[in-house]
């Protein structure tokens, strides 16, 4: 590569690096006179380069957005950064345009990377070893993430076209059935795989959690909102998860402090409240939660964990992990269940090890 050509590209990666750069730095950088500075920018600009000229006291040059991306100059660990994130993304599901977009988009990075380096970071990529089964594809398209996050961002009112799940959190609570919704969103979250949106569905006239993958489209509309105070995002999408309406609804007193068994147990999964009744979540109405920290086998040191689930066979192992005195006030089955586990377990405990070969 010739020295001026090699002096362009390296003015390329200062202006992606952001910001304002003045002529008299760009020089310095470069190594040239402020001339030929402006001499590479024009070079820059006859490729279609989107280079903008800043006046004034602070003035000099920015790279503007064009109607192309510009060439990207990347080091060794920021190609390495890019690959990696998009593999992690398509592992977790958190990549949105699900189909074929981070493959194209990995592949265009490594056909443009010199040969020492990308046989290098294909090393990387071949050795590499995940613990976790990839993510089932739930990500959202492009077309509707976007006018999601920029309603979210601005506190714009949001029209969707959504389609429910049976037995799914997303829109849980509502009218039922496909159709399209205002809401007013609050926030977008990214939990175990999916995206969701939670915020004020106007139709139903209470907060909703909606997953992206199951809307059909999204437009910003007119006006503003102001978010209501109280949880964040995250806390509300989890919320919404372990309250959704399942086959059962278990509740079970655990001795410790609330505190103590949210820290053993998923938030996605299970609610918990101290003995006077206090939650973990926004109070929506749900529950029966007339008669919090009252009843036989209440008292200091307890707490009250809500569980709503579509099968029970695995709630006794649950249970037992907290390591905590517990009782089950519902369901009658949960009960017999516990039994089972613990008749097993003290049979396995009291039996003599097998014979050695």
């Amino acid at each position: 590569m010739s020295r001026p050509v090699s002096r362009v590209l390296t003015l390329l990666e200062l202006l992606q690096s952001g910001g304002v750069r003045t002529v008299a730095e760009l020089a310095e950088r470069l190594g040239v006179g402020e001339r030929t500075v402006r001499r590479y920018v024009d070079h820059l600009v006859d490729l279609d380069v989107p280079v903008e000229s800043v006046r004034g006291r602070y003035g000099g040059y920015r790279l503007a957005p064009g109607h192309r991306l510009p060439p990207l100059m990347l080091t060794d660990d920021e190609a390495l950064a890019v690959l990696l994130g998009l593999v992690a993304g398509r592992r977790t599901g958190i990549t949105a345009a699900a189909g074929t977009a981070g493959e194209t988009a990995a592949a265009k990075v490594r056909r443009v990377l010199p040969e020492r380096l990308r046989h290098r970071l294909d090393a990387v990529l071949d050795s590499l070893t995940f613990t976790t089964a990839p993510a089932g594809s739930a990500a959202p398209e492009a077309d509707v993430l976007l006018p999601v996050a920029d309603a979210v961002r601005h506190h714009r009112p949001l029209a969707i076209r959504y389609t429910r799940g049976s037995g799914e959190s997303g829109g849980s609570g509502g009218s039922g059935g496909s159709g399209e919704r205002t809401v007013y969103p609050y926030g977008l979250v990214a939990h175990a795989g999916r995206w969701y949106v939670t915020g004020r569905d106007l139709s139903a006239g209470a907060d909703r959690t909606f997953r992206l993958d199951r809307i059909d489209g999204a437009r910003v509309l007119p006006g503003t909102f102001e978010p209501p105070p109280g949880p964040g995002p995250a806390e509300r999408v989890l919320t919404a998860l372990a309250t959704a309406p399942y086959r059962y609804e278990v509740t079970v007193r655990v001795r410790g402090t609330a505190e103590e068994v949210r820290a053993r147990l998923p938030r996605s999964v299970a609610v918990v409240a101290a003995a006077g009744g206090e939650g973990d979540g926004e109070g929506d109405g749900e529950g029966d939660g007339e008669g919090e920290g009252e009843g036989e086998g209440e008292g200091e040191g307890w707490c009250r964990v809500e569980i709503r689930a579509e099968r029970l066979d695995w709630l006794p192992g649950l249970l037992a992990s907290l390591d905590r005195p517990f009782v089950v006030e519902r369901p009658d089955e949960l009960r017999g269940l516990v039994a089972d586990l613990a008749g097993r377990l003290m049979d396995a405990a009291r039996g003599a090890p097998p014979p050695r070969d």
